[in-house]
């Protein structure tokens, strides 16, 4: 079993004109939860006393949090509010031969800027990914 350090880790995201911008750079946190709905199938006269379900739809957000900088700023604040869908690349473990990838495409949900007087200026962004996520590897 080989682990990976996050250090290496790849974010890409669509910017407004449809290119596949490599942001890793700004990032310095990337998440893609992925929930599978499932609906309750209990019936009367169940043997026991549990409940039994099936498998639903598959959902997936992605969180992306790091640190303010203009290049990265024109590119997701040129895409709040973009009614067509970007495409999105994750590596968590960096983009070597080999390494695993998801992508797919997303809509953003929210972008977020902030200082403080103590700190170095951050910027967040969330997105909804819309449609299937596809696993692959880096070549």
């Amino acid at each position: 079993m080989a682990f990976a350090h996050g250090k290496s880790a790849v974010f890409k995201l669509d910017d407004s004109g449809g290119t596949l911008r490599t942001l890793s750079s700004y990032v310095s946190e990337v998440s893609l939860p992925r929930n599978i709905d499932t609906a309750e199938t209990t019936t009367f006269g169940v043997a026991g006393s549990a409940k039994t379900y099936i498998v639903g739809l598959s959902d997936a957000t992605i969180g992306v949090s790091g640190f303010f900088d203009a290049t990265a700023d024109g590119y997701l604040a040129g895409v709040v509010g973009n009614a067509a869908t970007l495409s999105f690349e994750i590596g968590p473990e960096g983009s070597t031969a080999g390494a695993v990838k998801y992508t797919g495409e997303c809509i953003m949900t929210s972008y977020q800027v902030g200082s403080s007087v103590g700190d170095v200026v951050s910027a967040s962004a969330d997105f909804q990914v819309t449609g299937a996520i596809t696993r692959g590897t880096y070549s």
